[in-house]
């Protein structure tokens, strides 16, 4: 059983990762010995679409990068809540925390499929994104780039003004005193609208559904699980870390874990998918308006709560 994520060194779908890591998988009967990385988002999810994957833990709204309007492919649980980036400047600019004008003429790192969301987040804050230079970071290509790691290095080179990624790339630009936090969209940071443009979620394709239910059903457990002993008991974020990470990061983790806790709650409200949805169709990744159950794979959503 292939599962991928589009950064690994993150906390991002780091609940997936416990999963399989802690074992849980593996006690539903899945054959699932590691996560992994496959970078970027868009590229992940096209490998699921080509049936090189079982599964891809993702940013929801990236499945459209590669199942137009949501054809083929369903979510399957909510790893956490909210959209999970962070903006990050140089230290030396002295941006205040939620001055979103700060960014204007500077050089923003954002990865692909990532950067939807940064830019429809500046168009809503009134900012004319053609005054903000967003693209790729510089030599972080292939399938084995951990972004946030490579966005913070990449500031601390100077290659970029500053970078859009998850929270343990922003954590190192902090603690090395290179980068301040500018935005944290999932704490409220930003317009309030930009709570709900995507989430980290659990996906698979119609075809894995209709031919292996129970391992969708066992994988879906597995995430639950994984949430609750991580709510219970977050330091095991460390022993997954040290299998996995380099000593650094391995011993950030657990503290960026214990601060998403509130928002592990695998459920996918139709709340949440509208207002998804709403945001994919203002930046052109879906058409018109599609129903909860053609993005949810609702036939599981009692697996959530169990």
């Amino acid at each position: 059983m292939r599962i991928a994520v589009p950064d690994l060194i993150s906390n991002s779908y780091f609940p997936a990762i416990a999963a399989v890591e802690l074992g849980f998988f593996k006690s539903e009967g899945l054959d699932a010995t590691k996560v992994e990385l496959l970078f970027p988002v868009p590229k992940t999810m096209e490998a699921l679409r080509d049936g090189e994957l079982d599964f891809v833990a993702g940013s929801a709204h990236a499945t459209l990068t590669a199942f137009r309007d949501w054809n083929g492919a369903r979510l399957l649980v909510a790893l956490a809540q909210r959209m999970y980036w962070l903006l990050v400047l140089r230290a030396d600019l002295k941006a205040k925390r939620g001055d979103v004008n700060s960014v204007k003429g500077l050089r923003i790192g954002a990865a692909p499929g990532v950067d939807f969301g940064l830019k429809r987040l500046l168009v809503e804050a009134g900012i004319d994104i053609e005054r903000v230079q967003i693209g790729p970071i510089p030599g972080a290509t292939g399938s084995g780039v951990s972004f946030g790691i490579s966005a913070a290095r990449a500031l601390e080179e100077g290659k970029l003004d500053g970078f859009w990624a998850n929270a343990m790339g922003a954590e190192i630009a902090v603690r090395k005193g290179i980068g301040t936090i500018v935005l944290d969209v999932r704490r409220g940071d930003g317009p309030p609208g930009a709570l709900y443009y995507t989430f980290p979620a659990l996906v698979t394709t119609e075809k894995k559904l209709e031919k292996e239910p129970e391992s969708v059903g066992g994988a879906i457990r597995a995430i639950v699980k994984a949430q609750k002993i991580l709510r219970e008991n977050p330091s095991l974020a460390t022993e997954v870390g040290q299998k996995i990470y380099p000593p650094t990061e391995a011993g950030l983790i657990a503290e960026l874990i214990k601060r998403d806790l509130p928002y592990y709650d695998p459920v996918i409200s139709e709340e949440v998918v509208t207002r998804m949805n709403r945001f994919a169709q203002d930046v052109g990744l879906l058409s018109g308006p599609v129903p909860y159950d053609q993005v949810v794979a609702t036939r599981f959503r009692h697996l959530w709560k169990e």
